[in-house]
């Protein structure tokens, strides 16, 4: 009887979960329906089908995608382009370098090696924005606004990518690198033949990080990128607001457009960047 009343228990707790966890789901869910909607609406609809609330504030009534042809015909597509350009650039030069500093403070001994890592984790505790105008100073004096270079470089070295990949190397078990050290290889080869190979959910979850980074990026490119052919598209999309008016329906279809891309992203590698969080956890 006892045990048939605790496995009630467990089981009553259980749909209580699934129940909270239905909820906030729904939660997150209901804004992102509401702007893909939004964006299949006419300009005039935008905003109607909001008072009172109905089920067509969530279906739009005669969907339309002339917000997305209308959107597509101007320049964002260039500033889509150029997003792509400056993330997918940041990507690879970035886990490169993070990859490669992880992997000297994880197994390399050196003096400082615990006072540097401080630092970098302390560097991704600092919001990017209280540095953002020092640094365009420095970057406009070193003549790199307005360059593919001056949007990639600060997305580049990531403190948060450098911890998460350190927490990785730092399980890799010794006795692969003393056997690697033993059979002639160098700290370059270790790293490129033991390490690398091992590391493919950290160096997904290091890749989202640094994707994401840089994919909504606003401030740093308004500010070192002001030329119109080197606007990104989060630039863009708030450049749809204007003196003369507001492009709702331009601006909701640019919301769809640039969240689609992460959303995949992150739904296909969501795995490795669980497993490569986990792993970090427990040996960071």
């Amino acid at each position: 009887m006892a045990s048939s009343t605790a496995t009630a228990g467990r089981g009553g707790f259980r749909a209580w979960l699934v129940l909270l966890g239905a909820f906030t789901a729904f939660l997150f869910v209901v804004p992102l329906w509401w702007t893909v909607a939004s964006a299949l609406r006419s300009q005039e609809e935008t905003f109607r089908a909001l008072s009172p609330v109905s089920v067509w504030t969530l279906v739009p009534r005669g969907a339309t995608v002339d917000n997305f042809l209308r959107l597509l015909q101007g320049d964002f597509g260039r500033a889509m382009l150029n997003s792509v350009v400056v993330t997918v650039a940041t990507l690879v030069l970035g886990l490169a370098v993070c990859s490669t500093a992880a992997f000297a403070l994880a197994v390399l001994d050196f003096p400082g090696r615990t006072a540097i890592f401080a630092v970098m984790v302390v560097s991704f505790l600092i919001p990017f924005d209280a540095i953002a105008i020092p640094l365009w100073s420095s970057f406009q004096d070193a003549g790199l606004q307005n360059t593919y270079l001056g949007l990639v470089l600060p997305g580049v070295g990531n403190g948060f990518a450098v911890y998460l990949l350190r927490g990785f190397f730092l399980a890799v078990p010794k006795d692969l690198v003393d056997a690697a050290r033993v059979d002639g290889l160098n700290w370059w080869g270790i790293f490129r033949r033991v390490h690398l190979p091992l590391s493919k959910p950290a160096m997904v979850g290091a890749g989202l990080i640094l994707f994401v980074f840089q994919w909504q990026a606003y401030l740093w490119p308004l500010l070192i990128a002001p030329d119109p052919a080197m606007k990104v598209a989060p630039v863009a999309i708030a450049q749809l607001s204007g003196e003369h008016g507001v492009d709702f329906g331009a601006i909701f279809a640019g919301a769809v457009l640039t969240a689609v891309v992460p959303l995949l992203i992150v739904l296909f590698f969501q795995r490795y960047f669980t497993q490569s969080l986990t792993t970090s956890g427990i040996n960071g």
